[in-house]
């Protein structure tokens, strides 16, 4: 479900791509979504909008091809882009929260609105199954993983099974796909046939014939395709090195979101210079911070040290740049100048599915500008690009179109 945002002069956009934050209580989800959506009114071009409790904008970081061009912007910081997603901090999940149990309704239902979701894990061990705090270490981390990955796929397989029977007697007839029928059944999540299609082989399964064992399966296969998972080791600042060694199996990104949370509040109090996914942060000149407040530092620059940064950042881009396959492409009307028709210097930045085209793009931008299409050119080289060429990460496009 798309979300919408202002942009400063006005135009609206839609955020295209909206990320959940999810995980058990006490694991750092709201620490993670308040550092990740305090963002710096300089950051980008996109001022900071809460949406609702517990939906807010956050930004993927790229880089700005101004630089490259050696064109001025107003839209990026030292060459760094910033560009807005949607996130959902949801609901605490707790054992059979499927079954309804705790405010798992509710989390689910945050669900539906997401194309991917990040699990946050309480890498430290220090919280037990329900969230409640115990000695550092206590819990295996790796539980966590599979208790949310399980309730998740329960869910699914409550809402197929309750269709179930009424889907098996349609089914009879000869011209009935049993595979469209469960996509329209989770049309809601934003699940279409080809995730069901792809579920089905990746079990191998008959649908017409499956039990509840393989029902299950393909429920856990079809979350894993539609609503691909990131994990990300929070509290890794606090975990012993047993608990990180049994989660680095499971390709996990270490984080320390209270460490990012200070880093951003530090920097909009402009005692430090740092933007989100720097790996470390400099200390402004005459900063005038207190004895724990520079011990607070010292320790977060520790951990970015030991981590390549505090991992939220991270967290982010690697859910839209890895997980949902996305690149950047900047359209422009001046290809020569690199502005719009205001003569704003690269305004736009598209987060675009890998192998995306102009024509794609054209449509994104405005439908009447992708019905309308002529060609498109490549800024960077002024060449005209075929409309069936696949669009490169970083290409900055001037759409020809019929159509204003």
């Amino acid at each position: 479900m798309a979300q919408h945002y202002s942009q400063p002069n006005g135009a609206v956009g839609v955020l295209m791509i909206t990320l959940a934050i999810a995980g058990k209580p006490n694991c750092g989800k709201s620490t993670f979504f308040r550092a990740a959506t305090l963002a710096q009114a300089e950051i980008a071009n996109y001022p900071f909008t809460t949406i609702d409790a517990n939906h807010g904008v956050a930004y993927v970081r790229t880089a700005c091809p101004c630089r490259e061009m050696q064109v001025p912007c107003e839209n990026c910081r030292d060459g760094v882009r910033f560009i807005p997603v949607g996130l959902i901090d949801v609901a605490g999940l707790v054992p059979e929260a499927h079954l309804g149990r705790g405010l798992g309704n509710q989390f689910l239902d945050n669900l539906r609105q997401a194309d991917a979701v990040i699990q946050v894990v309480d890498a430290s061990g220090s919280t037990d199954a329900e969230g409640n705090p115990i000695d550092i270490g206590s819990r295996d981390p790796i539980k966590d993983i599979e208790f949310l990955q399980y309730e998740m796929s329960m869910w699914m397989y409550g809402i197929l099974s309750r269709n179930w029977a009424k889907l098996l007697r349609q089914a009879q007839a000869r011209d009935f796909s049993l595979a469209a029928a469960i996509a329209e059944v989770f049309a809601g999540l934003g699940i279409t046939y080809e995730h069901v299609r792809d579920a089905t082989g990746a079990v191998g399964i008959e649908l017409r014939t499956a039990g509840e064992e393989d029902l299950i399966r393909f429920c856990r296969e079809l979350m894993a395709i539609s609503k691909p998972m990131l994990i990300v080791g929070n509290k890794a600042d606090l975990a012993p090195e047993g608990c990180l060694e049994r989660l680095a199996k499971h390709d996990v990104i270490f984080a320390s979101a209270a460490g990012e949370l200070a880093l951003r509040m530090a920097a909009e109090g402009k005692f430090v210079r740092y933007l989100p996914g720097d790996r470390n942060f400099i200390e402004n000149p005459g900063a005038n911070l207190s004895a724990a407040q520079r011990a607070g530092l010292a320790k977060v620059a520790e951990f970015m040290q030991k981590f390549d940064g505090t991992g939220v950042q991270k967290a982010l881009d690697a859910a839209v740049f890895t997980l949902l396959d996305r690149i950047v492409v900047f359209p422009v009307e001046d290809e020569h100048k690199l502005t719009d028709g205001k003569g704003r210097v690269l305004p736009d930045a598209f987060l675009m599915k890998r192998g995306s085209t102009s024509r794609d793009l054209a449509y994104q931008v405005h439908t009447d500008i992708g019905e309308g299409f002529l060609y498109a050119i490549d800024a960077k080289t002024g060449m005209r690009i075929k409309d069936t060429q696949e669009l490169k990460n970083g290409d900055i496009i001037k759409i020809v179109s019929v159509r204003k």
